[in-house]
């Protein structure tokens, strides 16, 4: 994996054109947005947080949590991290002390927006982030 930097983007929202869509065709895209699948239908992602490898890697061990470091570690494992809403309750305990006045930027900024993020999928469980190393 290379010294690149870390993306955080949010998928807050889905494109799709039904402008020539039939009714009974629409019913089936329904369908598939409710399953998870994203045929015919383009993710719209917003950028959140980026940060450089070795401080994202540095960043991870500041975590007290070990299942919250695991699951930080698996973008070096597997390139590539969902966060959802499955998520929220560990990574924000592991989180909020990293948010205090005594922890060295960037960390307490990244910390601070992570935590923002991950309010926002509480309240609505339909967003999540997808984290890459560029």
């Amino acid at each position: 994996m290379s010294d690149g930097q870390v993306v955080f983007w949010s998928l807050r929202q889905k494109f799709i054109d039904t402008s020539d869509m039939p009714e009974q065709s629409q019913q089936v895209m329904y369908y598939s947005l409710a399953i998870g699948h994203h045929v015919g239908i383009i993710d719209c992602l917003n950028t959140e947080l980026i940060c450089d490898l070795p401080q994202y890697t540095r960043w991870m061990t500041m975590l007290d949590n070990p299942e919250a470091q695991r699951k930080f570690r698996g973008l070096l494992t597997f390139g590539e991290i969902n966060i959802d809403s499955t998520h929220v309750n560990l990574l924000a305990s592991a989180l909020a002390p990293l948010t205090e006045e005594h922890i060295a930027e960037p960390f307490r900024g990244w910390s601070k927006t992570l935590m923002g993020l991950l309010e926002e999928i509480q309240h609505e469980p339909a967003i999540y982030l997808i984290v890459k190393n560029s």
